[in-house]
């Protein structure tokens, strides 16, 4: 299990199904393991009857269905399906709404859904889903890759009140995939992961949701920023390296 955990991480993001599938096929004693530890891409699928588009994930699925965020309905149909409470439910609506502004203001675009669900220990978890898809045929709005998936997964369990606080545990993934095909830098693939956790002890006399929101906010700023400085600047600073730009190359050292 953990050679697997080990190669599932240096997988590019593109080909983490064909290799979960694999791994299933050779360990199905560990299928429940895989499933629940192993992050993939996410999908998405339209809700026919909002006309709106939601994320499948592990976390709003039951058999073969998943249900959908903004009806609260199974797609296909499911008779027995899981549903949260009726509070829960109403808090999952309203994060929802909120949500969607937040994808639109940060990611311009995308497709964004908030699952709720009870745990065993009197509180809740709740997660927080966003994919945004960069590529020229996609929902981005600039459309410079030829490829590009973000995908974000902010999974938040919440505790039982307190005194008037909660203690919150984030766990939030990223996964970026990206490609470039044209002349002025021809073909050009990056890809990676990065997982960060952050637990706060906090009041909840501005709501849950607000609490959850800072949260997400902070770490996914530190995620950015982290992205950038691994993936971004050290490719940056290898590829200048290895191949100067051409202004610097074409420059005559001055005569000793």
């Amino acid at each position: 299990m953990e050679a697997a955990m080990g190669l599932m991480r240096r997988i590019h993001p593109k080909h983490t199904d064909t290799a979960l599938s694999a791994l299933l096929s050779l360990m199905p004693e560990h299928s429940s393991d895989l499933l629940s530890q192993v992050d993939q891409p996410l999908q998405v699928l339209c809700d026919e009857e909002s006309a709106k588009e939601f994320i499948l994930c592990e976390y709003n699925r039951d058999a073969d269905s998943y249900r959908s965020p903004w009806t609260n309905k199974y797609q296909p149909p499911l008779e027995d399906g899981l549903y949260p409470s009726v509070e829960l439910r109403n808090l999952e609506i309203e994060a929802n709404d909120v949500f969607a502004v937040y994808c639109d203001q940060y990611y311009e675009g995308g497709v964004s859904s908030v699952y709720m669900w009870e745990d065993d220990n009197e509180g809740f978890v709740a997660c927080f889903l966003i994919k945004k898809d960069g590529s020229r045929s996609g929902h981005g709005r600039r459309g410079y890759l030829h490829e590009g998936q973000w995908d974000a997964i902010h999974v938040i369990e919440v505790g039982p009140e307190d005194e008037g606080t909660a203690r919150y545990c984030l766990t939030s993934t990223v996964m970026l995939s990206l490609t470039t095909n044209n002349d002025s830098c021809g073909t050009f693939s990056l890809s990676g992961s990065i997982r960060r956790q952050m637990s706060m002890q906090l009041s909840v006399a501005e709501g849950h949701l607000c609490n959850m929101g800072r949260m997400i906010e902070e770490l996914e700023g530190k995620l950015r920023n982290s992205l950038d400085q691994v993936y971004f600047g050290k490719t940056r600073e290898m590829v200048c390296t290895l191949r100067p730009p051409a202004e610097l190359a074409t420059m005559k050292l001055p005569d000793s």
